[in-house]
């Protein structure tokens, strides 16, 4: 499981490093000019989250669009059919069931933060839109439809919303003293510093 998921990074920051950088170099360069002709106020934590959302995006395209192209599967649109197929902590249960959970984890939590989602139908709605397209995508370019995966990515959002209520409830009960801007900052930038460093580590 270890050498599979070691792999599967590898190979996805190998094939999506390229679109990633350049995007990520055209992003900045319009926000940056884009404050500044606006007179914005520029908060440093909420521009490196937006960030790591559009990272987070280009790499699910990537998943989704080029990894594990199979040509023996076929469309299912019967629900559960290939979830209860698995022998539950499988290789294949890992891979398929919690693998396309925790796909899904981060867009809930990314877009509930972004939308400030107070209710749970906001990112319900918007995750079950973007997985049923990714599966009529993935039907277009040769993959298959697998309404499982609806499913599976749908439990995802749920829970990164879930992930989202949580460090509200928390950060509501933090000391403002806590939520300086500049502190705010600094642990940002440590975090992801930190995750950079752990995905090229892998």
């Amino acid at each position: 499981m270890e050498s599979y998921l070691s792999s599967t990074l590898h190979g996805l920051i190998y094939d999506t490093l390229p679109m990633i950088v350049i995007t990520v170099i055209v992003c900045i360069m319009l926000r940056v000019i884009y404050l500044i002709k606006n007179e914005l106020h520029f908060t440093l934590y909420r521009e490196l989250f937006m960030l790591t959302f559009i990272i987070y995006i280009l790499s699910l395209f990537q998943i989704v669009t080029i990894q594990d192209t199979v040509s023996w599967s076929t469309n299912n649109f019967i629900p559960f059919k290939e979830i209860t197929r698995y022998d539950l902590w499988s290789h294949g249960f890992f891979k398929n069931v919690i693998g396309n959970i925790c796909l899904f984890l981060p867009f809930g939590y990314f877009i509930s933060y972004i939308l400030k989602s107070k209710k749970f139908y906001e990112p319900l709605f918007i995750t079950f839109v973007c997985s049923l397209s990714i599966e009529l995508v993935q039907m277009m370019i040769g993959r298959v439809f697998d309404v499982d995966d609806i499913i599976l990515n749908v439990i995802g959002g749920m829970l990164g919303y879930c992930f989202y209520k949580l460090f509200y409830f928390i950060g509501s009960k933090i000391p403002k003293v806590l939520k300086n801007e500049y502190l705010l900052d600094a642990i940002s930038i440590m975090l992801f510093s930190l995750v950079i460093y752990i995905i090229f580590l892998i």
